[in-house]
């Protein structure tokens, strides 16, 4: 199976579907239509954000970032973060709890 083929878009949402979810970390797959996102907040636990489709912007305690498929971002325990796709935008995010 093709990592974009984890999880389908739907329009004007955003989908997630948990892949691995285990006491020390999470694996979760994201489907995000053109112009959605989520808006700044911030996490516990380091993460890192594998872009597999399309384009978006994301942002890390104010320095934004713009990625595209075979990109990644790391997103640092507590710091503020927000995600808008520029088009229709496919994630798998990694996080890690300490």
């Amino acid at each position: 199976m093709k990592t974009a083929d984890l999880i389908e878009y739907q329009a004007g949402s955003v989908v997630s579907r948990a892949l691995i979810k285990k006491p020390k970390g999470t694996v979760t797959a994201f489907a995000f239509d053109a112009g959605e996102g989520l808006s700044e907040h911030t996490a516990p636990f380091d993460a890192l954000v594998f872009v597999v489709d399309g384009e978006a912007e994301i942002t890390v305690a104010g320095e934004t970032h713009r990625v595209q498929a075979g990109e990644m971002v790391e997103l640092p325990a507590g710091r503020p973060h927000a995600l808008k796709a520029i088009q229709r935008f496919k994630m798998v995010l990694v996080m890690i709890r300490e």
